[in-house]
């Protein structure tokens, strides 16, 4: 932990991944064993790969970030006054570099609010990087960071802080990295860690034009396909494996059935790959695929049957300009509340 106000705390074993190496280990087992070949999206994001998503969101192609940042600087201050008059945490699932929540900290910094702001993240390379912005811009601000999963983050945040109420912030469309199921799942669990006087603000990728959809995740600049391609790179050094990047290439595509845009890498020819902590080769035919990442798209009906199912009511939705980006506020339904 930091020794200044502005600290983080480690849960897991290690500082830089709470998903532990065994975990990335069996996961590559089944996925590499299985048909078709699959790898989990949230190994994605160890250190590498969490600087690279950075530059993801400032890609001129990456619209989800403008819209959610027009989002929050228009309607800021109507989001935050759910809190209004009260000591809350601002807990901010997946914080990455924080920069959008950046525009919340700021009004909550002018306004004099009772706040700290708990940002959640796997990265502790993120996390220094986010403490440290803080600790510059906004020193009024206090921070309590969480290097851990989701659950875990959530899970420790229950047990420090029950006398305080909590604005959960889960933004830029990560749980459209879920399926239908897991994102009911998901954020049912959100629902379990929450008190009636809690609420959640989670952002949602509208359904729109396909070729806008394409283009986001296809860059130009080939960030997003260094950034899967990561994946297998992490595999090398936590593993032991020996994939050679250039013998697999990015493909992005859209189901329009399922609405979700679909991630993954290609092996360019037949190719055997060693991974030594499993003292195993898995074998690549020639344009064989590894699926590595969903991300759901929603219609607004999508959002309401989501909140319902998964204990939430909404209570106000906020949309950039051209209705491409929501962030709904949701509010917990608990005990006799039927909304």
């Amino acid at each position: 932990m930091d020794s200044d106000e502005q600290r983080y705390v480690v849960i897991g074993e290690r500082a830089e991944d709470s998903d532990t190496i065994e975990e990335l280990a069996y996961e590559v087992l089944v996925g590499l064993s299985s048909e078709p070949k699959r790898l989990p999206s949230r190994f994605f994001y160890d250190d590498v790969g969490s600087r690279l998503f950075a530059r993801i969101m400032r890609l001129e192609e990456y619209y989800l970030t403008d819209c959610e940042h027009s989002i929050l600087e228009r309607s800021g201050p109507e989001i935050l006054s759910c809190m209004e008059g009260r000591a809350f945490n601002l807990v901010d699932l997946g914080a990455g570099d924080g920069a959008k929540t950046m525009l919340l900290l700021r009004h909550l910094a002018e306004i004099g609010a009772d706040v700290t702001y708990v940002p959640i993240d796997i990265s502790e390379g993120a996390m220094k990087g986010l403490v440290a912005t803080i600790r510059k811009e906004l020193p009024s601000i206090r921070v309590e960071g969480v290097v851990a999963e989701y659950h875990r983050g959530l899970q420790w945040l229950v047990r420090q802080r029950s006398d305080r109420a909590n604005l959960v912030l889960f933004l830029g469309s990560n749980v459209g990295n879920f399926d239908r199921a897991q994102a009911r799942g998901f954020l049912g669990r959100i629902w379990a860690s929450l008190r009636s006087e809690d609420r959640v603000l989670v952002g949602f990728d509208l359904k729109k034009d396909i070729e806008k959809l394409l283009a986001a995740y296809n860059d130009r600049e080939g960030v997003t396909s260094a950034f899967n391609l990561n994946l297998l790179e992490r595999i090398n050094r936590e593993l032991g494996a020996n994939f050679v990047t250039d013998r697999f290439r990015h493909f992005g595509t859209y189901d329009v059935t399922s609405g979700a845009m679909k991630s993954y890498l290609v092996s360019l020819d037949p190719q055997d790959v060693r991974v030594d902590a499993l003292d195993r080769s898995f074998h690549f035919d020639a344009w064989e695929p590894v699926h590595t990442e969903y991300s759901y798209k929603y219609l607004r009906s999508d959002l309401d049957s989501l909140a319902h199912d998964s204990g939430f009511v909404v209570e106000q939705r906020f949309e950039d300009e051209r209705g491409w980006f929501a962030d709904d506020l949701w509010r917990p339904r608990k005990g006799g509340d039927d909304g």
